[in-house]
């Protein structure tokens, strides 16, 4: 099949989840299909970066996006009752170079990536499939839930209603609709008549890249994630300023990293004697291995966590809430362990930083649930059959 791949980021480095399950369904399509990549971007893409997808992609078309444009179409579409952040990651520009390039390619099937991207496939006459990836418009409900200030409530209440209308239009448009875990597909809204339209993809993850490996323990606690994500910020501050001042109480000592790029002014503040914000770092996996225990305190956002499958592919001993393990759907004290309140969650952490063969029997049964369950081959099977029955 010849696949046209459309993203809303150029899909490397790998510091964010939509750019990793990109990155890898590209890499494995590639293996038995032409795959052509549309994205656009409102960085410059170095050539190195290029260089990285150019390996699996016959051809690719990067168009990058003045600001100007997208505050421009972002305002427009708070006047015509849209959605902002589809008007963020559109433009005149993009829409043309769109066009041209899927003339030039002539794709059996398009499969693109979230709502962002559907102002340019949605006129499309070839067959396409889009992936929701998540549930966007269930994580900016769950971030409405927990804005403090009137104005920034409203505009997520306004973004949320547009989102969740988009998603239910979206049926109306595509042959096939994906999605990363069955509680994002629960909280998307499907016509009846369209209902088998959706369907789960999952992410993956590299173990032979993310394996086990001896290091020093310089940490207690790692908490890995893109640092300039709302979700991961706030999960930063819940552990920072919730849960360790009670693991503080009886481990003093505890060392806390949070480890990931671009950390926000509220993320850079947590940093002290016993915090450390590393920032962005060329292997991440040094930030993994050099912890005891990966804490996963989610309390917005949505979709699989490629970061709890990461640390259990490593082995370590991972405590994670509900919001994260609805979708990883591990079992709750043999494989993870779940609390969703400060004391519950510290009480996991304390339990495994006593209790070090306690901590190394949670780790290998992490580890077998991610092996058993979770590998980008298998997941993008599914996709491939997804895109072929759309052809």
């Amino acid at each position: 099949m010849k696949i046209l791949v459309v993203l809303p980021r150029f899909p490397y480095p790998l510091e964010k989840g939509d750019k990793l399950r990109a990155f890898n369904q590209i890499k494995e399509l590639s293996k038995n299909h032409e795959v052509y990549l549309f994205c656009v971007s409102h960085k410059q893409v170095p050539m190195g970066h290029k260089g990285m997808i150019s390996r699996y992609c016959k051809d690719m078309c990067v168009v990058k996006l003045p600001m100007t444009a997208s505050v421009w179409r972002t305002a427009k579409n708070f006047m015509s009752v849209k959605s902002l952040q589809m008007g963020w990651w559109d433009s005149c520009k993009s829409r043309k170079a769109y066009k041209a390039f899927e003339a030039k390619v002539q794709p059996d099937v398009i499969y693109n990536q979230m709502v962002r991207t559907m102002p340019l496939v949605a006129r499309s006459e070839y067959a396409k499939v889009m992936d929701f990836q998540d549930s966007l418009s269930m994580n900016t409900e769950r971030r409405m839930d927990h804005a403090k200030f009137f104005l920034w409530r409203w505009l997520l209440h306004f973004e949320f209603k547009m989102l969740r209308s988009t998603e239910y239009n979206s049926f109306g448009i595509f042959d096939a609709l994906t999605v990363i875990s069955e509680p994002d597909a629960e909280a998307i809204p499907q016509p009846k008549k369209d209902g088998d339209k959706l369907q789960i993809v999952p992410n993956g993850v590299d173990m032979d890249y993310f394996a086990p490996r001896e290091c020093e323990k310089r940490y207690d606690i790692v908490f890995c994630g893109n640092m300039s994500y709302e979700p991961n910020v706030r999960a930063s501050r819940y552990l920072v300023e919730k849960v360790m001042p009670i693991v503080w109480q009886e481990f003093p000592q505890a060392r806390v990293l949070l480890a990931g790029a671009t950390p926000s002014k509220q993320v850079r503040a947590l940093a002290g004697e016993r915090v450390t914000v590393s920032g962005y770092v060329d292997d991440i996996r040094e930030c993994y291995a050099s912890a005891k225990v990966f804490a996963a305190p989610m309390q917005t956002g949505s979709g699989l966590q490629n970061k709890l499958l990461e640390a259990m592919s490593m082995q370590l001993p991972c405590v994670t809430t509900s919001i994260a393990n609805d979708s990883l759907n591990a079992e709750n004290g043999r494989e993870v362990l779940v609390g969703n309140t400060p004391t519950a969650f510290a009480g996991h952490l304390m339990a495994l930083l006593k209790d070090e063969q306690y901590a190394q029997e949670m780790a290998m049964n992490g580890y077998e649930y991610v092996k058993e369950n979770f590998s980008w081959a298998a997941a993008c099977k599914k996709l491939e059959a997804v895109l072929r029955n759309v052809e």
